[in-house]
């Protein structure tokens, strides 16, 4: 039988305890776990009670840690390192083809490549357990730091992660940013200065999505207007459909426009200077030597390799 003092600190209010932490926000913290603002507040008072000190406190309206806060968060953030390491350890003598991979795919990434290997993969290892989830970033870097998902495929360099120890990266292809537009005076050139590329609105992903910051950065740091978004989508899909059938612009991965150049009536031009990146896999230290997760990861690359997609990017690349 649990006493009260092992109750509260159960896994679920050590999570309430670290959305908290990181929101500063009792509203927004309920809301990205899915409860009411006075059964968080309950939570978090009763921890307290336990602890017999506050965890944060107010001056204004903005929340602080307190003292005894810190000492939790650092005390809480050790041992979920702890539970994660050694749950990694264990898994290190697994099989190599049976068990489970779970991975997060940043919603905003052209997914068919990933798709096809999935099916392939699960042809050739049919006792491994794929499960493929679309999510924001922030969504990511969360189920990442609690071992939710096993490796995310996500767009880098991400600033918004301060802390980069904990994880490795692996990465799949160097990407670029295409302008694609209907303007047909525009399509014999090689590439677009940002100047040229206001004649008109944009479609775009919303404002805290990985490529809209990159394009905003990119914009301000040469000094130039931000392009006038006029309609805003998540997923490359929408935002392709959108652009198609009304006379605007937009800005889509070079992944992306390789693999539906056929369903995309638009023109499609690099930056000058270019807009690059890279689509990565980021997992957490040693994961990829957990035998599923290697043996998995190993598949891709070669599953990349026949099928020379890398080789086409490159190739498009250069012209």
């Amino acid at each position: 039988m649990k006493t009260k003092q092992e109750s509260i600190f159960s896994s679920k209010t050590l999570t309430y305890f670290l959305q908290l932490a990181e929101t500063m926000n009792y509203t927004q913290a309920a809301q990205l776990l899915g409860i009411t603002q006075p059964a968080l507040t309950q939570q978090i008072k009763k921890l307290e009670r336990v602890v017999g000190a506050p965890l944060f406190y107010s001056v204004g309206k903005k929340l602080h840690l307190s003292d005894a806060g810190k000492t939790m968060l650092t005390t809480t953030h050790s041992i979920y390192d702890l539970l994660n390491h050694a749950t990694d350890e264990i898994q290190k003598s697994t099989s190599a083809t049976s068990g489970k991979i779970s991975i997060g795919l940043l919603s905003s990434i052209e997914s068919s490549v990933l798709e096809d290997f999935i099916i392939a993969y699960f042809k050739e290892n049919p006792h491994v357990e794929i499960s493929l989830h679309l999510l924001t970033r922030k969504e990511i870097w969360d189920r990442l730091e609690n071992n939710h998902i096993d490796l995310a495929v996500m767009y880098l360099p991400d600033d918004s992660i301060k802390n980069w120890k904990p994880y490795a990266t692996k990465k799949i292809i160097d990407e670029q940013l295409l302008f694609l537009h209907h303007n047909e005076k525009l399509a014999h050139r090689k590439r677009i200065a940002y100047k040229d590329t206001l004649d008109k609105p944009w479609v775009t992903y919303p404002n805290d999505y990985y490529l809209a910051e990159m394009i905003h950065e990119t914009y301000k740091n040469h000094l130039m207007d931000q392009p006038q978004s006029v309609a805003q989508f998540t997923s490359p899909y929408q935002i392709a459909k959108f652009a198609n059938v009304t006379d605007v612009n937009t800005a889509l991965p070079m992944s992306f426009y390789n693999a539906h150049t056929n369903e995309i009536d638009l023109y499609a031009l690099p930056f000058e200077p270019a807009i690059n990146f890279k689509m990565s896999f980021v997992f957490r230290r040693d994961k990829n030597h957990i035998p599923r997760i290697e043996h998995f990861l190993t598949a891709f690359d070669q599953f990349l390799a026949d099928d020379d997609y890398v080789s086409r990017l490159q190739q498009l690349n250069q012209h």
